[in-house]
C-alpha cells in the first residue's frame, strides 16, 4: 500500500533550494492582454470591464515582434540568474496552447504557443525557468464573482454567480498546472497567485485553500515535478507540517529578514521598475538607477533574493524604459557580482549610510552616502587581510585602534573599531562597494 502524504513530505530540502539562494537576482515578466490596454495588468478590475469589453484585447493580440532570444539576453546581460513568467495572470488569459480552453494564445491572431520558445530561449542563456499561475480567473465561467471581479458591482451579480462551481474551477486549474509540469520539461519554480480567504465584499466571500483545493494542488506539483520551488500564496500556513519553501513580500523591502512560524525562510522580494506590473504606456514613476541598485543589496544584505519585473508591450518588446533599467544592473553587476551572487547577511552591523553582504571570509561594504574621507566600522579590529573598492581592484587604507593619538592632528580610532580611508571624490559607480577580506 502507498503511504499517505503529508504536508511534512510536501516541503522542499533545503539543499534543493540551494541554487536559488546562490543566484540572488531573477526576472519576473508580466505579460498578457492587459499589455494592449497599456494601463495596469490589473485594468480589468480596476475599470469593471466586462468580458464582452474586454474581447477586444483578446481578438487584437498579435504580438509580432516576440523574440524570447532578446529576452533571454537581456536578462543575462543585466545579471538575472532565473525567470519567472506570468503564463496565466488574473485576467485568465493563457500563454500557452492549454486544452482545456479557448482562451489562450494560439486562438487570438498570433496563433502560436508563446511558452515553447520562451523557455528553450531562457534555457539556452543559461537561466532557471519559472511560470507564474494565478488562482484568480475573471474569465472562467466556474470562478465566483467575489472582492477582486470585475463584475463585483454589478446590480445582477449574485444572480450572476448561480451556478458557478468552485470544484470544477480547482479541477480546471489542476489540469492547466498539469499541462504546465509535464509539457515543457524541467522547470524550476511555480509561483501562485494568490489567496484571500478573508476578503468578505457584499456577501461574497473571499478564496483561499479550500476553494483553491490547495492541498491536493501542491500534492500535484510534488508528483509532477518534486524539485521544483513552490511560493506560500496558496493558504497553507496554518496547515500542521506545512512550511512554504519561499515567502515573497512584494512591493516592500522588510527591515529585518522574515520568519515564518518563528523560523528562518528563504524568501524573495519582487519589484517593479516603476508603478504597475504589466505594461503601462504613460505610467511614469520609474525608478532611478540608484533606487534599483539599493532595491538589490537591501535585499541581498538581509539574505533574500530580488525578482525584478518587466513588463512587455503588446508586439511582445520591452520598452526603452526598461532597457535602460535592465542595462543599470548590467553595468553594475558586471563589476560587484561578486557581492550579490552567493552573497547574504553578514554578521557584523554595517555603518550609517552603508549596507553590508558577505559571501565567506569576502565582506562587502555598500555605502549609500558618500562621507568625507574616513567610514568607521565597528567589530573588524584585528580582523582585515585587505580591503579594495570591488569596482576596480584598487587599495583601500584602513586606520586601527592606536592609543593617545591627539585629536587635534589626526584620526582618532576607537577599541574595536577600524577606520577606512576613501578618497574624497566618490567613484563614478552608482553604489560603490568596498571588498574587505577576512583574516582566516
Amino acid at each position: 500500500m502507498n503511504k499517505p502524504v503529508s504536508m511534512k513530505d510536501l516541503v522542499l530540502a533545503e539543499d534543493k533550494k540551494a541554487w536559488f539562494v546562490d543566484s540572488r537576482f531573477g526576472m519576473f515578466i508580466h505579460w498578457g492582454l492587459y499589455a494592449l490596454g497599456a494601463r495596469h495588468e490589473w485594468l480589468k478590475n480596476r475599470e469593471e470591464i466586462a468580458d464582452a469589453d474586454y474581447q477586444k484585447y483578446f481578438e487584437n493580440f498579435d504580438p509580432d515582434l516576440y523574440d524570447p532570444s532578446e529576452w533571454a539576453r537581456r536578462a543575462r546581460e543585466a545579471g538575472m540568474k532565473y525567470v519567472v513568467l506570468t503564463a496565466k495572470h488574473h485576467e485568465g488569459f493563457c500563454l500557452w496552447d492549454s486544452k482545456v480552453t479557448d482562451y489562450k494564445a494560439t486562438k487570438t491572431p498570433y496563433g502560436k504557443d508563446l511558452l515553447k520558445p520562451f523557455v528553450e530561449a531562457f534555457r539556452a542563456e543559461g537561466l532557471k525557468v519559472g511560470f507564474y499561475y494565478s488562482l484568480i480567473d475573471w474569465h472562467h465561467p466556474d470562478f465566483p464573482i467575489d472582492v477582486h471581479h470585475p463584475q463585483r458591482n454589478h446590480p445582477d451579480a449574485a444572480e450572476m454567480n448561480i451556478g458557478r462551481d468552485m470544484t470544477r474551477y480547482a479541477a480546471y486549474m489542476r489540469d492547466q498546472v498539469t499541462e504546465l509540469l509535464t509539457n515543457y520539461g524541467k522547470i524550476d519554480v511555480i509561483w501562485f497567485d494568490f489567496s484571500y480567504p478573508r476578503r468578505t465584499y457584499l456577501n461574497f466571500p473571499g478564496k483561499g485553500r479550500e476553494d483553491w483545493q490547495s492541498t491536493e494542488l501542491l500534492k500535484l506539483v510534488r508528483q509532477l515535478q518534486p524539485d521544483i520551488i513552490v511560493n506560500n500564496r496558496l493558504d497553507l500556513l496554518d496547515e500542521e507540517g506545512y512550511f512554504p519553501d519561499i515567502t515573497t513580500p512584494e512591493q516592500y523591502t522588510p527591515r529585518v529578514a522574515p520568519k515564518v512560524k518563528g523560523e528562518n525562510i528563504t524568501w524573495e522580494a519582487c519589484h517593479t521598475f516603476s508603478g504597475s506590473w504589466g505594461y503601462y504606456r504613460d505610467e511614469q514613476t520609474w525608478k532611478d538607477p540608484e533606487q534599483l541598485i539599493k532595491l538589490l543589496v537591501d535585499t541581498v544584505s538581509l539574505g533574500g533574493n530580488l525578482l525584478m519585473n518587466v513588463g512587455p508591450t503588446g508586439r511582445g518588446t520591452f520598452d526603452d524604459r526598461a532597457n535602460d533599467a535592465l542595462k543599470v544592473y548590467g553595468d553594475w553587476l558586471r563589476l560587484n557580482g561578486r557581492a550579490i551572487y552567493g552573497a547574504g547577511a553578514s554578521q557584523y552591523a554595517a555603518p550609517k549610510d552603508c549596507r553590508f553582504t558577505q559571501r565567506g571570509n569576502r565582506l562587502y561594504l555598500h555605502i549609500y552616502s558618500w562621507p568625507f574621507r574616513h567610514i568607521h566600522i565597528d567589530g573588524l579590529a584585528d580582523k582585515i587581510k585587505y580591503a579594495q573598492f570591488l569596482h576596480d581592484a584598487s587599495e583601500v587604507h584602513w586606520l586601527s585602534p592606536v592609543a593617545e593619538v591627539d585629536s587635534n592632528i589626526g584620526v582618532v580610532v576607537p577599541d574595536g573599531m577600524i577606520t577606512l580611508e576613501l578618497p574624497v571624490v566618490a567613484p563614478k559607480v552608482t553604489v560603490p562597494v568596498v571588498e574587505i577580506i577576512l583574516k582566516d
